[in-house]
């Protein structure tokens, strides 16, 4: 019996197509295969040490995350972005290579740590994806996560016409004694804050504000902590995620956050890979990991973070940055300029 011409046919395009079905098989297990060694080699260094400046109960949750996705520890180091800096410099001084990644909220640390050779070129998957001012075309520091500092107040102290508006309406008389802010050597992100300001109203906007007698606390986001608790009326900064989101969203809170019109600065939160990495294989693996579209929602969703992934998604009752008047500081002049900062702000400030 003849086969028909269909018949024919489709048997000819089932032989065409086979080799192409067979080569996609190849590589999708030729992908499988490499993941996998990558995976194993991560489990034989058998952790990640991880320095960051993101909230303790943020990291620790993306740790745990991550440990039961790969079976490889992560070691967690929180701090604020100067003292994180600082150890590593510290330990290095002393013959200690400890560090994996770490990430900090001072842009201008990535800028030094590359100048010092201490930092691996690695690109994460997806990063030719990633929004405006989260790349780095030098391939070394991945803006990760991002946050603008607002000024938080509490409802029951500040109320009507007393919530500032603009970042001036702090050195009014009436906040002496009522002010809270972090200090810029312990958080990064207020040495770009103080710059930025710097550069809208100069130093006499600082030297006034010392005026007030603003209580000094540590980290940016021990402010928003200070003001919920009622023992200081607003904060001269918070950062705009963890705490300082997740109270605002919660029925009943006294805790709000203040946009001033004068403009927001815009923290970038990059990380890195260390050169001297002692587990560089699992440094990879996590690096990876947290720019995955599943934790950069994470972080978007339960943090009010902005990330770098272009496929997050987020909430309603987030203002998009494109609304907001953001500060942004070249970060070769946070390097240049951040021991200044420190020395004339412990001048004003006294401490």
């Amino acid at each position: 019996m003849k086969r028909s011409r269909s018949a024919s046919s489709s048997s000819s395009a089932r032989k065409r197509l086979a080799p192409l079905v067979l080569l996609a098989l190849v590589l999708a297990a030729g992908g499988a295969s490499a993941q996998d060694a990558r995976v194993a080699e991560a489990r034989r260094e058998g952790k990640v040490v991880w320095h960051t400046a993101l909230a303790l109960d943020s990291a620790q949750r993306l740790a745990t995350r991550f440990e039961q996705t790969y079976g490889v520890k992560v070691e967690v180091h929180r701090s604020g972005s100067e003292r994180i800096l600082q150890r590593v410099m510290q330990e290095l001084a002393a013959g200690i290579k400890n560090a994996d990644v770490v990430n900090t909220s001072d842009t201008g640390h990535y800028v030094l740590l590359r100048r010092k050779n201490l930092l691996a070129r690695y690109t994460p998957a997806g990063a030719e994806r990633f929004a405006d001012g989260f790349r780095d075309p030098d391939g070394y520091a991945w803006g990760w996560r991002a946050f603008p500092i607002v000024v938080p107040y509490n409802t029951r102290h500040v109320a009507g016409a007393d919530v500032p508006h603009t970042w001036k309406d702090l050195l009014e008389p009436k906040w002496k004694n009522r002010l809270v802010m972090s200090h810029p050597g312990y958080a990064g992100s207020v040495v770009t804050q103080i710059i930025a300001l710097e550069k809208l109203y100069g130093w006499d906007f600082w030297a006034q504000l010392a005026k007030n007698r603003v209580m000094l606390v540590q980290s940016i986001h021990d402010p928003g902590r200070t003001v919920l608790s009622g023992e200081r009326a607003a904060g001269v900064n918070g950062a705009d995620y963890g705490l300082l989101y997740t109270e605002r969203r919660r029925p009943g809170t006294t805790l709000a956050a203040a946009y001033p019109r004068d403009g927001v600065p815009l923290i970038f939160s990059p990380t890195a890979i260390m050169s001297f990495a002692p587990h560089p294989s699992a440094a990879r693996l996590f690096t990876d990991f947290i720019f995955t579209r599943e934790i950069q929602q994470l972080l978007a969703d339960g943090e009010g973070l902005y990330v770098a992934h272009p496929d997050v998604t987020y909430p309603a009752d987030r203002p998009k940055l494109s609304e907001l008047k953001v500060l942004v500081v070249d970060p070769d002049e946070i390097d240049r300029r951040t021991e200044d900062v420190k020395k004339r702000f412990v001048e004003l400030f006294g401490a």
